[in-house]
């Protein structure tokens, strides 16, 4: 299986166009309030010159359906990533669209909790009190073990080109989302977003993964 990579908060064309070169299946533009917040406009410009084949994920926090459905049609959003408190009835709002629900880790009271958005892709992230999402921290990935066999979900929280290995022998996730982990001085990092995609490849070709 491939491993799908998810550059998150792109908020440069410039930034988008590297993580692209270098292989990133989906870009991630944050909505929701944030040092990583983009406006709409800049991201309808972005998706208007990506390829078709990069999946276009926007990031919100407790929104109004009206707003995301608003920001989705206006920047041509193909996913919609939920990172607050949203339900599985919230999520009843967007049955026609591809979903993301994110899932903070803090111990293992997090499987019963998966089981309650059986329609969209989870993301699990580190437990932060104050932030819902890029923080650049990890968590105990053997909490992971807990999931069963049969439910995919991304990765996220505190990965970097040098764990990602790591992360990967521990874990075997459907997908990763990285953030911080690409970023020199709070901004994208062209160098370190190859070095990422080019670890996680190399892995699968050692492993044998790629199918």
């Amino acid at each position: 299986m491939r491993i799908r990579i998810k550059i998150c908060g792109i908020t440069t064309l410039e930034a988008a166009l590297a993580a692209v070169e270098a292989g990133a299946d989906a870009l991630g533009f944050v909505f929701a309030p944030s040092k990583r917040k983009v406006e709409p406009e800049t991201v309808k410009h972005i998706c208007s010159v990506i390829p078709a084949l990069v999946s276009r994920v926007g990031v919100f926090v407790n929104s109004s359906p009206q707003d995301v459905k608003c920001c989705m049609e206006t920047c041509s959003l193909n996913t919609l990533q939920f990172h607050g408190e949203e339900t599985p009835e919230y999520l009843r709002h967007f049955d026609n669209c591809s979903t993301i629900k994110a899932i903070s880790v803090k111990n293992r009271n997090f499987v019963e909790m998966i089981r309650s958005y059986p329609k969209s892709t989870l993301l699990l992230d580190a437990y932060h009190p104050h932030y819902k999402g890029g923080s650049g921290q990890a968590f105990d990935w053997s909490l992971l073990n807990e999931i069963p066999a049969n439910i995919s979900f991304l990765l996220a929280g505190g990965l970097n080109p040098e764990n990602v290995t790591e992360a990967l022998r521990v874990v075997r996730p459907y997908g990763l989302d990285i953030s911080s982990g690409v970023e020199t001085k709070g901004q994208k990092d062209p160098h370190k977003i190859y070095a990422f995609i080019n670890q996680v490849r190399r892995w699968e070709e050692h492993e044998g993964h790629i199918t």
